[in-house]
């Protein structure tokens, strides 16, 4: 994922509200979520998704995802972030019932700044940086606890440029923010979720197993790999996949200017095999969802999403029959 947008927190108000909600929960008025079993459990294994930031019309894009044919969704929220309320998850949880779609991971990547290059990538992105890192945990824990309200068992973030180096004093400091990530989200049913980009799948291999904790997972973006030119996607797959647990459908190019990222391009018009992907997937027993990401906006995106929709299912077909 990669978002830009300005966002506030106040995490004092969330609580607040989800006091509120905590209270009318034990004078049973729970919510249509607690009443709802885990994401996971509510669609078929490898249905395709759709990624969507539901702001700031929540029932017009999960209509939009219906009417493209998706089952599933994955929420970036963002934009929500400071704005988290029992009301906000009633509203996004009526729309979501209301249109047969299961949100399945919910994902923030703020506050800024982020810049989503080479250069000023590695001290502005993720929980890395020092800097940023407590903002960042905080807006992770708020989407925890708002995504338990809709039901959603999985958080997802970009955790930022992990050191390879394991002796590098960052590489400790990450490790044990992740570690009080997952540990936060395992208190909410939930996995915490890497999304691959910035990180060799070697370095994310290291991390999960120094986290050390049960309920960590990767967060597949098949694009991502190639346009940080870390690995093959294909080969990431024999290294992190048996700890994939989500996966963004998204292609793109390798980079060729050592300053800025690699292009994401229309599935199909990359570098990445998705039919290797999604059968070494497939072979592992993966259970996520196939999530559609397409980096534009617009009409295009939608014509995009249509014919990248199409060019999916011919492969999972091949692999379900």
């Amino acid at each position: 994922m990669d978002t830009r947008h300005q966002t506030g927190m106040d995490r004092r108000a969330f609580l607040a509200s989800a006091g509120m909600a905590a209270a009318a929960a034990a004078l049973g008025q729970s919510s249509h979520a607690e009443a709802q079993q885990p994401a996971s459990t509510r669609f078929k294994p490898m249905a395709l998704g759709l990624l969507i930031h539901p702001f700031p019309d929540p029932e017009e894009r999960i209509a939009l995802v219906a009417k493209l044919g998706f089952p599933t969704c994955f929420f970036s929220l963002d934009n929500y972030l400071g704005k988290f309320t029992p009301d906000l998850a009633k509203r996004m949880q009526d729309s979501l019932e209301k249109h047969n779609v299961v949100a399945t991971t919910a994902e923030v990547v703020q506050p800024p700044p982020l810049k989503w290059n080479f250069t000023e990538g590695p001290s502005t992105i993720g929980i890395v940086p020092r800097a940023y890192r407590a903002a960042r945990m905080d807006a992770l824990k708020q989407t925890s606890d708002f995504a338990k309200l809709l039901g959603i068992d999985k958080i997802q973030t970009h955790c930022g440029f992990i050191p390879e180096d394991p002796h590098d004093p960052l590489y400790e400091e990450a490790v044990l923010a992740i570690r009080e990530l997952t540990e936060h989200c395992a208190g909410n049913g939930q996995l915490f979720l890497m999304e691959t980009g910035q990180e060799t799948p070697v370095t994310v291999l290291r991390t999960i197993k120094d986290v050390d904790r049960p309920t960590i997972g990767v967060g597949l973006d098949t694009a991502n790999l190639i346009l940080y030119g870390k690995a093959n996607p294909v080969d990431a797959v024999k290294i992190i996949g048996p700890y994939v647990r989500a996966m963004h459908a998204k292609d793109g190019k390798w980079p060729t200017d050592p300053m800025q990222l690699g292009k994401e391009v229309k599935i199909g018009e990359g570098e990445v095999d998705f039919e290797k992907v999604l059968t070494g997937l497939h072979a592992l027993g993966y259970k996520g969802a196939v999530t559609i990401e397409r980096e534009t906006s617009g009409p295009q995106q939608v014509a995009d999403v249509r014919d990248e929709k199409v060019y999916l299912e011919r492969i999972l077909a091949k692999l379900k029959s």
